[in-house]
């Protein structure tokens, strides 16, 4: 019997807990014939489960008004308007009168549905398919009586662990904060989304914890090692003592790391680096502004449209980015546009795409749907009326998707001057650099934009070919790649060339070896999550740039990416006299 589980640290903490167990996908249902005389017996009972549903719908919407509010709640009214719907309980009664088990008739009818939306050329269709297979798990499982695991389903107070195969956007929304001490997922890498949004939120996290669901059970007691990428299985009373000691400790550094985190992030021979805050939701922005960061270099606005019934409108917008410009008064605030497709599924989710992270996502997506995505600009150009708002565009590979975009702004602008209300018409326009493309031929995009920002996740995933989502390539996913560090220190050299600001806003910004390489490149500009502000500056404070820049250098002319990082970490442990 396992002891202890080894997976892929995540977001570092300890937590002692209880484990929570979500398996939240279709069950299979087996082919079962009921006789003449018990197919109103099997009517009845989908009748039950679907009224069964319909409760506990109803009392997961008003235990999400009250906690987080009416926009977040309406996720489930789509849900609850398809239980109601007549089409849905006549075509299963049907199947049930020709002899089928009730919970075969329902899955062959919302298989069906969801096949049907999903082929749809109706975008408002296309939405409802994420709505569909909730509805689709949540009544089977009552019908085949199964353990209820619903995603929102955990006791306020009891610092459980959630685990499950792999927590998506939409689910981690539904998730209550107060509930949660840490998760852990069978799947995902150190990059994937839900790792990022638990470092944002300072989540303890471990994924590619491969058969957790299996060796563990509900309610058992663990200590998860978001540091380590482990989980203790039943420990002993001496382990769970050393762990919550542990825990102490880490907690007595709290002073320590908050003078830190205030400091001047300077090296010792004079360079000043800005350090900035990823920020994923408004919530966080109090807490980034607190940290020791000089603004937001990244503001994803996922949040907005992952795991909800209906598109926000221009007011929800426009409050949610200027309560993140006012957090950080005098400051720069860049908020990226919508970024969904690949592993963020927006409003009710995808059409099915072979390979979604190269599909129709990003701004791809958004200049698709101008009109959604002028609702979205005309905010943010009404929002930055109250701060230094820049926004920054995903996924671009050419410069036709910039010039298209700016054509959209000058739309805006108009649309907003006719309505005579505040707005800036001057807000700066800049890219993220995560592509080959973008960053082989950013001498041709410089001209059209304010400023680069290198997102290092995708452009290593692309660089490299490498799924960073596949756990099985986690090993092969590294930014230490000679030829990842020399289109970085391309980008960084023609965007100084050309007098324009350059950013590394990916997870490589956060790691202490990176920030060493990334200073000796020539970034002068990183923006991390917020609890990763304090151990930068200590990495900055504690090197000479002439020394990371001799060091960069090298590895850039290493034949692997092995040999780049060896020798990084040895001149890094030098300069640091470890």
């Amino acid at each position: 019997m396992l002891s202890v589980l080894r997976g892929i640290p995540a977001s570092p903490g300890i937590v002692v807990g209880p484990v929570h167990l979500l398996r939240w996908e279709v069950p299979e249902v087996r082919h079962r014939l009921v006789d003449d005389s018990s197919i109103e017996q099997e009517i009845e009972r989908f009748h039950a489960a679907v009224e069964r549903a319909r409760e506990r719908l109803r009392l997961l919407r008003a235990r999400t008004e009250a906690q987080a509010g009416p926009e977040e709640a309406a996720i489930f009214d789509v849900q609850l308007s398809i239980l109601d719907d007549g089409e849905l309980t006549n075509s299963t009664i049907a199947l049930i009168r020709q002899n089928l088990g009730a919970e075969k008739a329902f899955d062959i009818v919302l298989l069906e549905w969801r096949q049907h939306f999903a082929r749809s050329s109706a975008p408002m269709l296309r939405e409802k398919v994420g709505d569909l297979t909730d509805v689709h798990i949540r009544v089977l499982s009552i019908l085949l009586d199964l353990p209820d695991h619903d995603p929102v389903d955990v006791p306020r107070g009891s610092n459980t662990i959630l685990v499950t195969h792999d927590l998506t956007p939409s689910l981690t929304m539904q998730l209550d904060r107060e509930c949660i001490a840490a998760i852990a997922t069978e799947a995902g890498t150190a990059t994937a989304h839900v790792a990022i949004l638990a470092r944002s939120l300072g989540l303890p996290a471990v994924v590619g914890l491969r058969n957790a669901l299996t060796a563990l059970h509900g309610g058992e007691i663990v200590i998860l090692d978001g540091a380590e990428g482990t989980m203790v299985i039943s420990p002993s009373d001496h382990e769970v003592d050393e762990a919550r000691q542990r825990v102490a400790e880490e907690e007595g550094r709290a002073d320590v790391i908050r003078e830190l985190a205030l400091s001047e992030p300077v090296t010792r021979d004079g360079v000043r680096v800005v350090i900035r805050a990823n920020v994923d939701i408004p919530e966080e922005s109090d807490y980034g502004a607190s940290s020791g960061a000089e603004g937001v270099g990244l503001m994803r606005t996922e949040f907005l449209v992952v795991g909800r019934a209906s598109m926000p409108d221009e007011e929800e917008q426009y409050r949610a980015y200027t309560r993140v410009v006012k957090a950080f008064a005098g400051q720069t605030v860049i908020i990226r546009t919508y970024d969904v497709g690949g592993d963020k599924l927006p409003v009710g989710g995808f059409p099915h795409e072979a390979n979604p992270f190269l599909g129709w996502r990003a701004i791809r997506m958004c200049l698709d749907e101008s009109e959604l995505f002028k609702v979205q600009l005309r905010a943010l150009l009404r929002a930055a009326v109250h701060g230094d708002l820049r926004i920054m565009l995903p996924l671009v590979v050419t410069v036709d998707e910039v010039r298209e975009t700016r054509q959209l702004i000058s739309e805006c602008i108009d649309e907003l001057a006719a309505r005579r209300v505040p707005f800036r018409d001057d807000v700066p326009l800049g890219v993220m650099i995560e592509t080959p493309a973008a960053a082989v031929a950013c001498d041709t995009l410089v001209r059209d934009v304010d400023f680069f920002s290198i997102g290092s996740n995708d452009l290593v995933q692309y660089m490299l070919a490498v799924d960073r989502g596949n756990a099985n390539l986690a090993p092969r996913f590294t930014p230490f790649h000679p030829a990842v560090l020399r289109l970085m220190a391309q980008v960084q050299a023609t965007g100084a060339a050309h007098g324009i600001d350059v950013c590394v806003c990916g997870e490589m910004a956060s790691q202490p070896l990176a920030v060493f390489a990334l200073l000796g490149l020539g970034l002068r500009q990183l923006s991390v999550a917020p609890r990763a502000v304090a151990d930068v500056k200590r990495i900055i404070r504690g090197v000479r740039a002439e020394v990371a820049a001799d060091a960069a250098q090298a590895a850039m002319a290493c034949s692997t990416a092995r040999e780049a990082e060896v020798l990084l970490r040895r001149r890094l442990r030098a300069e640091l006299q470890l």
